[in-house]
């Protein structure tokens, strides 16, 4: 059976992880990365495992990333517990998390609304878990995919951030991977699509479209009532500068949410969603203003949004 190596970590031979799965029958979910499967371990323990697709890295540097994302530990952050690499094949064994993703508790399962204090936990523990892949990692980890299919609940909706590393894991093939999983308007920070340098302002900005979602339980893109599509945040950025942020909730809270953390989050999502990353706040900055240590100022409107807006209306009429 699996043997301990690195640290706390397991290394799994693929003929363990098949009997852990029961050969990969219960899919959990799939992304541009692999399908994940759930798995029971010996001692009962339930396990995500994560069959990674298209790799082309090799063994010996596929263990090396894998022990240091191994020794980082936060309790915002899904806990790696093994791998197996055999072959070509590559997996990655994490903690199971109950309580799915944050996409399916804000726009598929809409029987249970989560409300503003459970939102807001979960707002702050995502920023946590963010600020320590930034600033306290021996080396700066950028997420580069922050969105909410990433982000997995535990039975107590405590928010961890999953696939943090897959950057350093797929290496050369990461931005290609990412820019055709996604449209650019989804979660991506303008320097990607301009060729920029890609610095860890690229997940606040991510982190900042996420919370407009959050606090609307919209999709960021929709379609309006005619068919139109509708840019969600340049509508919510334009309420904010208005001071109108009520308007922004999601109807099934029925206007119960804290004002004041209201108007922290709403702030914060536009300053992070700046078009320049230097105007962006640091996830730390973000933490300290959530917590309600540093005041957060009306933030400007974002450029990239405005044109957005003028773009929309010009359509429109």
């Amino acid at each position: 059976m699996e043997k301990q190596v690195e640290g706390s970590l397991i290394q799994f031979t693929y003929g363990d992880l098949q009997r852990v799965t029961k050969n990969f029958s219960e899919k959990l979910g799939s992304g541009g990365f692999g399908s994940v499967f759930k798995g029971t371990l010996i001692d009962s323990t339930e396990v995500a495992v994560k069959k990674l697709e298209g790799f082309g890295q090799g063994e010996k540097q596929f263990r090396t990333e894998v022990s240091t994302l191994a020794v980082i530990q936060h309790v915002n952050l899904v806990h790696l517990r093994g791998f197996c690499t055999e072959g070509s094949k590559r997996l990655l064994v994490y903690e199971y998390m109950s309580g799915g993703s944050l996409d399916s508790h804000i726009f598929q399962n809409k029987s249970t609304v989560l409300d503003w204090k459970t939102r807001y936990q979960i707002i702050l523990g995502i920023a946590r878990g963010l600020g320590y892949l930034h600033e306290k990692c021996r080396e700066c980890i950028i997420h580069c995919d922050i969105k909410p299919d990433n982000i997995l609940l535990d039975k107590d909706f405590c928010a961890k951030v999953a696939d943090f590393g897959m950057a350093k894991l797929i290496g050369r093939d990461f931005s290609r991977v990412l820019t055709t999983i996604r449209g650019t308007i989804g979660y991506l920070a303008p320097e990607w699509i301009s060729g920029l340098p890609i610095t860890s302002k690229v997940d606040v900005y991510s982190f900042g479209m996420m919370l407009f979602e959050l606090v609307s339980g919209k999709r960021n893109t929709a379609h309006s009532a005619d068919g139109s599509k509708i840019f969600y945040p340049s509508w919510a950025a334009t309420k904010v500068v208005e001071g109108d942020i009520f308007s922004l909730l999601d109807h099934g809270f029925k206007g119960a949410a804290d004002l004041e953390e209201l108007t922290r989050v709403c702030r914060v999502a536009c300053w992070c969603v700046q078009d320049s990353e230097a105007d962006r706040p640091t996830m730390g900055q973000v933490v300290q203003i959530l917590e309600g240590v540093l005041e957060v100022s009306m933030p400007p409107l974002p450029r990239v949004l405005q044109l957005l807006i003028e773009d929309q209306s010009q359509i429109n009429s």
